[in-house]
């Protein structure tokens, strides 16, 4: 899947910055953490002569964020006691992002908006209408913007429509990039889904949870009649409600799979490149966690019976 966002103010299109020669040495490194995708790594470097570890005037510090980790939660931005921490922001080129859509192995596309009005999606949708119909889904991903969430989604519905040819789908994007915050952090997006199945202009599509999941979701959406369990042939499955009382297809997890999935990552050895499946203890432990999450969704059989 490739994901693109039709606005610079879109949370998930930036990443955390920041100089670490420009922060005293004797900083706490709360940045470092708060972060939950272990992307900033601050280390002391010394000088020579007298100094101590705390001197300011014989060191400075080295590192930094990993851009390839950040995935602009922001977390880090207010907890900087001198405030040198930015976000920068950007926006997935569509020129390239067509070129990406014609290889065969990209089955999917992914278009965050900020529902701040439908001129930049607009022009996003039809930079991309003559390569869109190269991928299986089209995934829409918005946050709840109140009681014009329905009508905005509408319009970018008709303006979608006339290139529409594939499966279309609505991320509905609670609270976005919260889900391993806490319990709580999944009623946001669970009132979101609840708010959007009372209303009956909804546009056609399938309809997915984001921001603020985790394993609290599901039991969540069961009690507000909300979801719908899949059964495969041989396996057996939780209780399934009807479709037609079943409104949610599917829940994205984001940061907490990432956090989950995170413990398994830190027991591997810290030495330069690492593959997970060179090591199958650990991958076998991370499919174990993954299915912890997909698998009430999916209705797979628990991995140890797979064995």
């Amino acid at each position: 899947m490739v994901s693109v966002n039709d606005d610079c103010r879109d949370l998930h299109f930036r990443k955390a910055e920041f100089d670490p020669e420009d922060c005293p040495l004797d900083c706490s490194k709360p940045c470092e953490k708060v972060c939950p995708a272990d992307a900033i790594s601050l280390e002391s470097i010394m000088f020579g002569g007298e100094h101590t570890q705390s001197d300011p005037l014989h060191g400075e510090l080295k590192g930094g964020v990993l851009t390839e980790r950040c995935y602009g939660c922001g977390r880090c931005l207010p907890v900087c006691p001198y405030d040198r921490i930015r976000a920068v922001s950007y926006v997935r080129d569509p020129t390239t992002t067509s070129e990406l859509l014609k290889m065969n192995d990209v089955d999917a596309i992914e278009i965050h908006t900020t529902g701040k009005g439908t001129d930049t999606f607009n022009t996003l949708w039809n930079s991309l209408s003559e390569s869109i119909n190269n991928v299986k889904l089209v995934a829409v991903s918005l946050p709840d913007i109140g009681e014009s969430t329905v009508d905005f989604m509408n319009k970018l519905y008709t303006i979608m429509e006339p290139h529409l040819q594939r499966y279309n789908l609505w991320q509905l994007d609670g609270r976005p990039m919260s889900g391993d915050i806490g319990r709580g952090a999944t009623r946001e997006t669970v009132s979101f889904a609840v708010h959007m199945a009372s209303v009956s202009e909804r546009p056609p599509g399938f309809y997915q949870l984001a921001g603020g999941t985790n394993s609290y979701t599901i039991d969540c959406l069961k009690k507000a009649g909300l979801f719908q369990s899949m059964t495969f042939p041989g396996t057996a499955t939780s209780e399934t409600i009807s479709p037609q009382q079943a409104f949610i297809g599917g829940i994205a997890y984001g940061g907490y799979a990432r956090k989950i999935i995170g413990r398994t990552l830190r027991k591997l050895p810290a030495l330069g490149r690492v593959r997970i499946e060179d090591h199958p203890d650990h991958l076998l432990e991370a499919l174990q966690e993954a299915l912890s999450l997909v698998g009430p969704v999916k209705g797979y059989p628990a991995l140890s019976s797979m064995k």
